[in-house]
């Protein structure tokens, strides 16, 4: 099996669910990238929005993390989670 694979099932034994079986991972997989991920980016993207344009009147240290640092963080955690689940999905698809 794939690491993406391992994650999702990991995920699936840490909340102690007995008998799933594939199709429903599948399912709920599916459902995470295309109802609750383009909720959390829509609300990533405005929060950094906000603090990019916070940053215009700051100096220093203040500027470079609410113009950069921040931002970068936020939409990379986001990337990732959702590189994550599309590999697990397509790894899964696949076999």
């Amino acid at each position: 099996m794939s690491k993406w694979t391992d994650v999702r099932d990991n995920v699936v034994n840490a909340l102690h669910v007995d008998d799933v079986t594939e199709d429903v991972k599948q399912h709920v997989t599916s459902t995470l990238l295309s109802e609750v991920v383009p909720v959390i980016e829509n609300a990533v993207d405005s929060f950094c929005d906000s603090t990019k344009e916070q940053s215009k009147s700051e100096s220093g240290w203040c500027k470079i993390r609410d113009g950069v640092v921040l931002p970068l963080v936020m939409q990379g955690g986001v990337y990732v989670v959702k590189l994550v689940l599309s590999k697990t999905v397509s790894q899964t698809e696949a076999a």
